[in-house]
């Protein structure tokens, strides 16, 4: 019965009730099952159903065209239109609900019976499919799965919906939304790709979807999408030739991880395809990566990537079936061609495919044929190892190596022997090349790897040793990676390969990088953490006796591999050790044997060392100290974080302390007891805390400042930085304000104990505290009101430099000159130091710079102005250069950390103009350079369209012409003197130079009268040596730097070092000859001389616009000359243009 009405329902009169069979194909409520339906319905209902739904879809589609759908969707969009859309619903529920039978039906499909009627209904189905809007996915969903279903039943016709499927799908899966159950679904559906027609112009939208495949990530990575694409390579010949293009466009792109994946692509389209398909893969693919991988020059980043697929394939060759026959045959033609190439980057990168491939044979070769190849290629890995050029010999290095670890025992041992005493005995020694040296030494424990190796090598690399001391890092970080290797594989003993004694030398003297390795090497050795503590202080004085000085450097990496444990535990094992040596010498000298607590704690601090150590050995008790510093220091930030370990420390170090600063007296030893000390809080070592100032006092002035620095370093970890302060003050304040130091004297009353004065030692200190950051944080830390008072009183020291200025010395005390000019120049620095930190709380020290500087030009200048008129150098010029210089330093700093204003930046100068104006004002030409270039970077976040910073910049530039005049004039005068201060301003002249070219487009101006300051003054000073050489009647062009007077030789130096600096000085070179500023033959020929200087250093296109305009104006003085005019002129005019005419017509 059900049969029957849904048969009468497939019909257009009762849409309603189709639709609502269809919608509701398992209707549990009316009990109704579509699939049970059509199981159950006879042969020729069958066909009276599918024909009756063709029918309907027909009616359907022509009364609402699929075309039409779109338009009504846009109709819907207008808001002036009244759009009907109820027949274009109903028709897409239609469609919908014959799609869902003609899915019931497929499985119950019998090839015997006529199922044309159903087949015409998919053929509809799968026309109007390309037609149907995005936003109907229900109904495309419908359509894909009758075309899926029809395809895995195989009925008639399944090429055609395969075809609209496989397309389907393969959108599918290049969609960014797209899932990997979208690439197994394509891959399941393969096959049909056989049904397209490669040659039609139809197929031509397939064939840009699947090469977007080769460009999918998501294809590459799934296995199933990996499957797939090496089945396209099966489709057509020529389109192998396009997946190759494809793939090696997109390769620049792609990860060097998905190389791999690539390279299996490949590989299971050569092993799948056959006939003509396999010559063009092997040909125009495999062997196209070939050439690649031995053309690719070094800077490509797709080399390693080729690289890398063809490693995969010469992998493959080791366990699949006629891949080496493969290899062999495509190599033939171009690897050993290549080998032999004048290109040495092509030689190399063949090397490395050549080893990678190694050994490349035919299998179906002979013995006799194979022995043959395989000889030849010995022959070439020696051939590789002796070419010219040390990149191919590094590769052959590395291919020798790669290949000896590998196939050990199938080489003859001659031939090994031979492969590694080429490398032992001669690349280890390549003076022409450190990389080769390094190669060598990186490339021995691949060898290191194969067991087999390691007798041959034990007998071989003895000869290495001196290697360890090459003047390359990189060879002796190398070689010590090499002998970590040797001690890992346990393939010799390495102290036989490099003796001891050289280990330790180097360790003395190296860098970080080589002395951590060999810290690394021997730290079993000197530390051997698995046995008792007492052995490791018994390695630790063997090590000191070897070598104090590697030692201390030993045991200044030793925290890198081991806990911070076991360093602390070393350090109490010195410590027993110290105290058993102490004791020992006690009981030497008394000899009280019969005091049993004595004996007891003798016998609980003795060992074997005892036989060994003495206090009287100086050296070896100073080393144990220092060691126990570097190792205290080394676990210093473990200590701060185990309160309970650190006060444990103290207690044990802070009970002998006291004792050892009796016991050890010698310098060496002092020295590190107060830097553990230092360690300590100073209530834990009251004795020697309360003595440390009394220390300080008692230094003698003039003493090195390695007997005060520890003491002070100790003072500031304590927190003590204010006793030496009010030392200093104390010293400072005796000599530079006498009479100020009695009146306050005059004010307490207290015990006081004559002690002389040492301004000379307070200013030590106070330069110590300053000059180290940690120090100095400590100093800027004590109360303000202590900081002012040492800067009011550093501050008279311009008191007493003026006394000596005047040539009075009244009030001076015993401060002498040159204690006075360095406390006038802590006084500077501890005002911008002061202003830095309190300029936020409204002070304002760098008045008192600005004050000084008032002071300086009142009070100074006038008398370094006075000494010009005077013949020599007087004390009061002297003192007042140094004055001066000692100011301009401290502003620069001023300057450079940016406290300076653009006032205070305008004031220096004009202070300074006069100063470098004067002939004796060359002294401070270094230091004015250096403030020049700070100026210019302060200027850079200034606004410079303000008159402010536009009156900056001319004096910038006018100082620095007067910088350049000086020196100038300095040379005619004296010419020793001259080049003297040449060599001072050499630095600083550069490094200004340099940032005026580099912020050029930011100052302009500046960067143009710097460059005509330049120019002026090398073609003046040109000029001037060749007119004084022609009236000599010898006239040469000098056409090198070496050959230029002093000055020029010195500024060309300069701007040959960089194209952008000549480019800008020829710039500034031929706006003044197109000006005319540049005239006359000897100035001409001047610039023929900067025009000859640069082309032998620069690209002669840098002068194809200068050369011509000096040629011209040449011409012009050439033909303008008279008579009158000299020989020499004339004959000058003739050999520039000479030289010319060479350069512009060669």
């Amino acid at each position: 019965m059900k049969r029957e009405a849904f048969l009468q329902v497939v019909s257009k009169e009762s849409i309603e009730d189709f639709l609502h069979y269809t919608q509701n194909p398992k209707n549990t409520f009316n009990s109704f099952d579509l699939n049970e339906l059509l199981q159950e319905l006879p042969r020729k209902q069958k066909e009276i159903l599918w024909e009756r739904l063709t029918q309907l879809l027909t009616e359907t589609l022509m009364e609402s065209p699929v075309e039409t759908w779109q338009k009504i969707k846009d109709a819907e969009s207008n808001d002036d239109m009244e759009v009907e859309i109820v027949p274009e619903m109903r028709a897409v529920a239609v469609i919908q609900g014959v799609s869902a039978v003609v899915s019931a039906s497929i499985p119950v499909v019998d090839e015997t019976e006529n199922y044309k009627a159903l087949l015409e209904c998919a053929f509809i189905l799968n026309g109007i499919f390309p037609a149907i809007p995005e936003s109907e996915k229900n109904l495309q969903g419908a359509i894909q799965q009758v075309c899926e279903m029809w395809w895995e039943k195989g009925l008639e016709g399944k090429d055609q919906l395969g075809r609209t499927l496989f397309i389907i799908l393969l959108r599918k899966s290049l969609n960014k939304a797209a899932v990997g159950a979208d690439i197994v679904r394509l891959w399941n559906l393969h096959q049909a790709l056989l049904y397209f027609d490669y040659d039609s112009e139809t197929s031509n939208e397939v064939k840009d979807l699947l090469l977007q495949c080769f460009m999918s990530v998501k294809h590459i990575k799934k296995e199933e999408g990996r499957r797939f694409l090496s089945f396209l390579f099966s489709w057509n010949v020529n389109f192998i030739k396009m997946i190759h293009g494809t793939v090696k466009n997109q390769l620049q792109y792609f990860p060097r991880s998905l190389m791999e994946h690539i390279s299996e692509v490949y590989f299971r389209a050569w092993k799948k395809v056959s006939g003509e398909f396999v010559e063009i893969l092997e040909h125009n693919c495999i062997q196209d990566f070939m050439h690649h991988g031995i053309h690719l020059p070094r800077s490509s980043s797709v080399r390693s990537k080729v690289r890398d697929m063809l490693s995969y394939i010469h992998k493959q060759s080791k366990v699949r079936q006629g891949v080496e026959e493969m290899l062999y045959r495509l190599y033939q033609p171009i690897l050993w061609r290549a080998l032999k190439a004048r290109n040495s980057e092509v030689r190399s990168n063949a090397a490395v495919l050549f080893a990678d491939a190694f050994p490349i044979r035919d299998p179906s070769f002979s013995t006799e044929e194979m022995d043959n190849e395989i000889q030849k290629q010995f022959e070439e890995l020696f051939n590789l190892l002796e070419d010219p050029h040390p990149v191919v010999r590094s590769t052959g290095i590395l291919g020798v190596s790669q290949i000896t670890s590998k196939y050990w025992e199938m080489i003859p041992a001659t031939i090994l022997a031979d492969l590694l005493k080429k490398l032992t005995e001669e690349l280890s020694c390549d003076v022409t090349s450190a990389d080769v040296r390094c190669s060598v030494f990186k490339c021995i424990p691949i060898i290191l790897d194969n067991k087999l190796s390691h007798p041959l090598l034990e007998q071989l690399l003895p000869a290495v040793k001196n290697s360890l001391h090459d003047n390359s890092e990189k060879v002796r970080v190398a070689f010590i990676d090499m002998l970590l290797k040797i001690k890992a594989t346990k393939a010799a003993k390495f102290w036989k390969i490099c003796p001891m004694e050289h280990l330790l030398a180097r360790l003395e003297v190296d860098s970080r990088p080589v002395s951590r390795r060999i810290v690394n090497l021997l730290f079993n050795s000197f530390f051997p953490t698995n046995q008792p503590e007492d052995e490791w202080c018994e390695r630790c004085v063997t090590l000191i006796q070897m070598n104090s000085a590697a030692a201390r450097k030993f045991y200044q990496y030793a925290y890198e591999y081991t806990p911070p444990t076991n360093i602390a535990k070393l350090m109490f094992v010195i410590r027993r050790c110290l105290n058993a040596c102490i004791q020992k010498a006690m009981k030497e000298s008394l000899h009280d044997s019969d005091d049993n607590d004595e004996e007891e704690r003798v016998k609980e601090n003795t060992s074997v060392l005892n036989n060994v150590l003495s206090i009287n050995d100086v050296a070896s008790m100073a080393s144990l100290l220092e060691i126990t510093v570097i190792l205290w220091r080394s676990i210093h930030k473990a200590l701060d974080h185990n309160e309970a370990a650190k006060d444990y420390a103290i207690r044990k170090f802070a009970s002998v302390l006291p004792e050892y600063f009796k016991v050890f007296k010698d310098e060496r030893c002092v020295t590190p007891l107060v830097i553990l000390a230092s360690f300590m809080p100073p209530a834990a070592i009251p004795t020697f805390s309360c003595g440390v100032i009394s220390r300080l006092r008692n230094i003698d002035s003039g003493a090195d400042q390695s007997k005060y620095s520890t003491l002070i370093d100790c003072m500031c970890r304590w927190g003590q930085v204010g006793h030496i302060m009010e030392l200093a003050c104390d010293w400072l304040s005796d000599t530079l304000t006498p009479r100020k130091r009695i009146k306050t004297s005059e004010r307490r009353v207290r015990i006081q104990v004559a002690h002389e004065s040492k301004p000379e030692l307070a200013v030590d200190y106070i330069e110590y505290l300053l000059s180290h950051p940690g120090n100095r944080d400590c100093l800027l830390s004590v109360p303000k009101k202590k900081l002012k008072k040492l800067l009011k009183i550093l501050s008279a020291a311009k008191e007493v430099l003026d006394s000596i200025l005047r040539a009075t010395d009244t009030g001076s005390g015993s401060c002498n000159q040159a204690t006075s000019l360095r406390a006038f120049s802590l006084f500077c620095r501890l005002s911008i130091h002061l202003q830095n930190k309190f300029s936020e709380e409204g002070e304002d020290y760098l008045s008192l710079l600005k004050e000084t500087g008032a002071w300086i030009e009142s009070q100074v200048v006038p008398f370094l102005l006075a000494s010009d008129q005077e013949d020599g150098i007087s004390k009061c010029s002297n003192v007042s250069e140094l004055i001066i210089q000692a100011y301009l330093t401290v502003c620069k700093d001023v300057i450079m950390v940016g406290l300076g204003s653009l006032t205070f930046q305008a004031q220096l100068l004009d202070m300074a103009l006069p100063v470098i104006q004067r002939k004796r004002g060359g002294f401070c030409a270094p230091v004015l350079l250096y403030t020049l270039k700070e100026i210019i970077e302060a200027s850079l976040t200034q606004n410079s369209e303000t008159d402010e910073v536009a009156n900056l910049f001319h004096a910038v530039r006018t100082v620095f012409q007067k910088v350049l005049e000086c020196v100038a004039c300095r040379l005619k005068k004296q010419q020793k003197e001259g080049i003297q201060l040449i060599h001072s301003i050499q630095m600083p002249l550069q490094e200004f130079v340099h940032t005026v070219q580099c912020w050029h487009s930011s100052l302009p101006a500046v960067h143009q009268g710097v460059f005509s300051t330049l120019l002026a003054a090398i073609v003046v000073e040109i000029k001037d040596v060749l007119q004084k050489a022609s009236s000599e009647k010898d006239v040469t062009i000098p056409k090198t730097i070496s050959d230029l007077p002093p000055l020029s030789g010195s500024l060309m130096a300069i701007i040959m070092k960089s194209v952008n600096l000549v480019r800008s000085f020829l710039d500034e070179l031929k706006e003044r000859i197109l000006s005319k500023e540049i005239e006359g033959t000897f100035s001409l020929t001047s610039t023929v001389c900067v025009v000859i200087i640069i082309k032998g250093k620069h690209k002669t296109s840098l002068l194809k616009d200068i050369a011509p305009a000096i040629q011209r104006k040449l011409i012009t003085c050439r033909d303008a000359a008279t008579e009158e005019s000299s020989s020499s002129e004339r004959i000058l005019c003739e050999l520039s243009l000479k030289i010319l005419d060479e350069f512009l017509n060669p």
